[in-house]
Order: C-alpha cells, then sequence, then structure tokens
C-alpha cells in the first residue's frame, strides 16, 4: 500500500522500449520544439517590433503565441530528458508543477482561441462598431481575464488532485502528469469532487466550443453577402488560420478524452496526447503566418533586419 505522504516521485510513461527508438524520439521532440521557439519567437519579437501589427488581432496573436511556448516548454523537456537518459521519473512537486503549467496554458489557449474568433466576428460581422467593442482597453481586459480565469482553474485542479490520497502505485500511463492518470492512483470517495471541478471545466470547454461554432455560422453567412469575390476572398483568408488552428486544438483534445474505452491502447492514448500538446504549438505559427501576408511581411523584415544587423 502507498500513500500520498510516502510517494517522492512517479513514473511517467516511457515513449519507447528500446535505446535507438529512445533517441528517435527525442531528436523528433528536439525538432518539434525548436520549430516552436522558432516560430512562436519571431511572431512574438514581429508583433512587439511592427508598429503597424499593434491591433487587436495580433495583440491576441501575441498572448497565443506565449501560451504555446509556455505549454511546450512543461511537456516536452522532461520527455526529452527521460527518452535521453533511458529514465522515466518525476518528482512528487515536479508532477504538480506540470500538472498546473499544462493547465494553465491549456486553459490560456482556449479562452484566447475564443477571443480571436469575437474579433473576426466583430471585424466581419459589425466593422464600423470594431474600434469601440475591441479598444485597446477592452482588448487588454479580455486578454487579462483569459489568463486569470485559466490560473484560477489550474490551482483549484492541482490543489484538489494533489490533496488525494494515493494507494494505487505511483506509475503514470502518460509521459507528462496528467489529471486522469493521478486520479486512476487514488484510493478515496474525495476524487468525486475532482470528478466535479472536471465536469465544470468541461462545460466551459463546451461553452467555448457552441461559441466558435455560432459565431462561425454568422462569419460564413456574412462573408457569402459581400457582393465583390475579391472581398469575400479577403474576409474567409482572416478566417481560415484561425479555424485550422481552432479545429486542430479542440478535435484532438476532444477525441483524446472522449473516445470510447474499446478503442483506447496505450499507444494510441500518447499517440493523441502528443497530437494535443505538442504539435498545436508548433503548428499554429506556421498556419498563420502562412495565410496573413503582413504578418510574413513583418517576419521577413525582422530576420532580414537581423542578418544585416550582424
Amino acid at each position: 500500500m502507498y500513500n500520498s505522504s510516502s510517494i517522492s516521485h512517479f513514473l511517467l510513461l516511457a515513449l519507447a522500449d528500446t535505446r535507438q527508438l529512445q533517441l528517435l524520439h527525442f531528436c523528433l521532440f528536439l525538432g518539434i520544439s525548436l520549430a516552436a521557439l522558432l516560430g512562436n519567437g519571431l511572431i512574438i519579437s514581429a508583433v512587439a517590433c511592427g508598429h503597424h501589427l499593434h491591433t487587436p488581432m495580433f495583440f491576441f496573436l501575441l498572448n497565443l503565441a506565449l501560451s504555446d511556448l509556455g505549454s511546450i516548454c512543461t511537456t516536452v523537456p522532461k520527455a526529452m530528458h527521460n527518452s535521453l537518459w533511458g529514465t522515466s521519473t518525476i518528482s512528487y512537486s515536479g508532477c504538480a508543477a506540470q500538472l498546473f503549467l499544462i493547465i494553465f496554458f491549456l486553459g490560456t489557449e482556449l479562452s484566447l482561441l475564443t477571443i480571436m474568433c469575437y474579433d473576426r466576428y466583430v471585424s466581419i460581422c459589425k466593422p464600423l462598431h470594431y474600434g469601440t467593442l475591441l479598444g485597446s482597453r477592452a482588448c487588454a481586459h479580455m486578454a487579462a481575464a483569459a489568463w486569470a480565469s485559466a490560473f484560477l482553474n489550474a490551482l483549484l485542479h492541482t490543489a484538489n488532485t494533489f490533496s488525494l490520497p494515493l494507494c494505487h502505485g505511483n506509475a503514470l500511463g502518460q509521459f507528462f502528469c496528467e489529471i486522469p492518470h493521478i486520479l486512476k492512483l487514488s484510493c478515496s470517495k474525495s476524487h468525486l469532487r475532482e470528478l466535479g471541478l472536471l465536469a465544470v471545466s468541461v462545460c466551459f470547454a463546451f461553452g467555448c466550443f457552441a461559441f466558435i461554432v455560432f459565431s462561425y455560422v454568422q462569419i460564413f453567412r456574412a462573408v457569402l453577402r459581400i457582393p465583390s469575390e475579391q472581398g469575400r476572398h479577403k474576409a474567409f483568408s482572416t478566417c481560415l488560420p484561425h479555424l485550422a488552428v481552432v479545429s486542430l486544438f479542440i478535435s484532438t483534445a476532444v477525441f483524446a478524452y472522449l473516445k470510447p474505452p474499446s478503442i483506447s491502447s496505450p499507444s494510441l492514448d500518447l499517440a493523441l496526447s502528443v497530437l494535443y500538446s505538442v504539435v498545436p504549438p508548433a503548428l499554429n505559427p506556421l498556419i498563420y503566418s502562412l495565410r496573413n501576408q503582413e504578418l510574413k511581411a513583418a517576419v521577413w523584415t525582422l530576420m532580414t533586419g537581423c542578418f544585416q544587423g550582424h
């Protein structure tokens, strides 16, 4: 029998059994994390330095890039360390910190994607009110609310999860610390309290999803009423990157958590968790910069300026 006071560390799920595969996973994660750091770093620098990009859309994109950097830096370094050294341990406090940070950054990301959807909705459906509905103060308040609510949510979940007595060992079936896998180790009926908190979070996530769907129905109806083909194309091009990012993030997370148990397996669970926690931060900058000419030009100016400076 274990109890939580006697657990000093947890065992994370090994990404591979053989040394060659462990090194392959290390290289793969290194490549993905470098792509995420470079892409999000360039977006943050381009938006911060380019005065013409100081608009609500790019302000929220900068916040999204920050949350992407945070989420990939929470899970990937430990997974890379374990793959490189052939270990699978994480300390009790390290697990608590990882759980808090991943909930915090993923929660912020969902809130920001919802706010960015509102930005596109106002821009296309209520363009005359754009300046008043999305002034600099309103944008700052919305971004602060996204970060603060995610912080509070992460704090509640982490405190509640790690207050549970654990008596079913210390092996987690995941490559990072995640609530469902820690709950499986609990022997207390009080984990129902955490399930209640999870239900509230799921309702919030569903509310965000419903708002995004409703907004895009209104956006597409407004775009199809635009008489000129060029105008329709321009309106669609500002929405498509956001729609692609939202689809990638929500579809992988929903499938990972709501898939039927009959198709569940450790390798599938692992692949899905990589898809929703590791891949989006690396792909988001690429999706946004490919479709947005202003951002592409700003990133190019930033890069050429750096090279000329050296």
